[in-house]
């Protein structure tokens, strides 16, 4: 019989300066660093239980899963443990659209799975077992603004996150405008693999340590504006890199463009808010607290958005039962 499950949950993140590219497949290792806001609200819980069963067992959403999604849970090896694993998930976030549901799920699976091993990781060690589920796990095990560092080891040892600031440190606002509930057509990690084709690509990496210098002198002054601005510039330079690329890669839809241009409109207006879109076809913008309503309704108000969702700086990863 399988021992008492663990369960824990983890929010998304929301990168602020993008990574798009590894220098290293199979560890899933960054070919740039990246920041990261992690946001209240969108999470997913992962419970973990060892032994009994003839094979690993894991179950997304009340649906069993199979393929490449049944591998990248396979956290038995992993927790050090022999025996198999009984792996369940319940998501309050969209798979595979663009809300970073797999950033949150892996940082949950990490943190349920190495404690239901009997094994107490330090942030570190968590974040960079997070990130061989999902890079970008590696960011959601910690709460508020968080930079996930390249790193220069093979091994991958070195390439981890750490908060830069908790979530109380600055208030600020996440609207995100849902153009599209579908599945994408291209995964993010698929979408990576053929970075490199792209002419744009070696810019995107040469460009990136000014990007993160920006970013965090932004958020040490709490600085919107220049947040903002360099959010924008990530965004837009990682969507040119997929464009660019052979063959190439569009996330965007009509509705995606519609959004920037609203958002734009309204910066000119006088509102200080400031667009980035993940790999998918929804738009993220970066807001005052007492702006939030306005964009809100005016994201609304573009023709294809489904939904308007708006969420504060959230926590890292925690412990529930």
């Amino acid at each position: 019989m399988a021992a008492a499950a663990t369960t824990a949950r983890a929010n998304v993140n929301l990168a602020l300066v993008k990574y798009w590219g590894k220098r290293d497949r199979v560890l899933n290792l960054p070919a740039t660093g990246s920041i990261s806001l992690t946001l209240d609200g969108l999470s997913v819980e992962a419970s973990v239980a060892f032994g009994g069963g003839e094979a690993d067992r894991v179950e997304i959403d009340g649906a069993e899963a199979a393929g490449d999604e049944a591998l990248r849970v396979a956290v038995r090896a992993e927790a050090g443990r022999r025996e198999r694993a009984l792996v369940t998930t319940r998501s309050t976030v969209p798979r595979g659209v663009g809300l970073a549901s797999s950033a949150a799920a892996f940082a949950a699976l990490a943190l349920a799975a190495s404690r239901a091993a009997g094994i107490a990781l330090d942030p570190p060690a968590l974040s960079a077992l997070a990130r061989r589920g999902s890079g970008s796990a590696a960011r959601s095990i910690f709460g508020g603004f968080v930079e996930w560092r390249r790193g220069e080891r093979a091994d991958g040892r070195d390439s981890v996150a750490e908060p830069l600031a908790p979530p109380d440190f600055w208030d600020l606002r996440v609207v995100v405008a849902v153009t599209s509930s579908a599945p994408k057509a291209v995964s993010s990690r698929a979408g990576m693999e053929h970075a490199a084709t792209s002419p744009f690509y070696p810019a995107w990496v040469a460009g990136a340590e000014a990007d993160l210098a920006e970013a965090r002198a932004a958020i040490r002054a709490r600085d919107l504006e220049a947040l903002g601005l360099v959010a924008e510039h990530s965004a837009l330079e990682m969507h040119a890199v997929g464009m660019a690329a052979r063959p190439p890669l569009l996330y965007w839809r009509g509705a995606t463009v519609d959004c920037l241009d609203r958002v734009w409109k309204l910066r000119a207006e006088g509102t200080p808010a400031f667009a980035t879109i993940d790999a998918g076809p929804q738009v993220k913008v970066l807001c005052a607290p007492g702006d939030a309503r306005r964009v809100a309704e005016a994201l609304r108000a573009v023709p294809g958005v489904e939904r308007v969702l708006a969420c504060a700086p959230g926590a890292g990863a925690e412990v529930v039962a």
